[in-house]
């Protein structure tokens, strides 16, 4: 398979963000589990090291638990953190149809504070549908609760 056929098969969730803030800031609401809480979800046994596992919970559908299983793929402080996001259930249709995705937060300096791109990429469609369309969603919502918590931090 080459990869034109694979990123057919496959969409991303992209949401950009600007806050006025200093990296530093931004990068510490994505990487306390205590401040991640607030703005995501509570994750159990997080912590910002390459190869650390740990879970979020969420709604249950079918034969899923609710449990989003995530590894921690690479940490540049300030920089860059990227997770693998895992759940749902091969029996499943629809909401928590198996799911296999990568998490990708990227900060970069702007002119007036910190961008902070989201970039949550793998959905297989159509398997993927709904996931695709709550968490595109999802995402836009909650990704300016982060300024809320940084405007706390500074």
């Amino acid at each position: 398979m080459n990869q034109a056929a694979v990123k057919s098969d496959t969409q991303a969730i992209v949401v950009d963000e600007i806050f006025p803030h200093a990296p530093e800031t931004i990068w510490k609401t994505l990487t306390s589990g205590d401040l991640i809480s607030r703005w995501l979800m509570e994750p159990a046994g997080f912590e910002p090291v390459a190869g650390n596992q740990f879970t979020f919970q969420t709604k249950p559908a079918g034969a899923w638990d609710g449990t989003i299983h995530c590894e921690v793929l690479e940490v540049v402080p300030n920089e860059r953190l990227a997770y693998a996001w895992k759940g749902g259930h091969a029996g499943n249709d629809g909401y928590g149809s198996k799911l296999e995705t990568v998490v990708t937060f990227t900060l970069s300096k702007a002119k007036t504070g910190t961008r902070l791109r989201l970039v949550h990429s793998g959905f297989v469609l159509p398997k993927n549908d709904t996931a695709l369309r709550n968490m595109s969603e999802g995402w836009r919502t909650i990704l300016p609760r982060i300024g809320t918590i940084a405007d706390e931090q500074d």
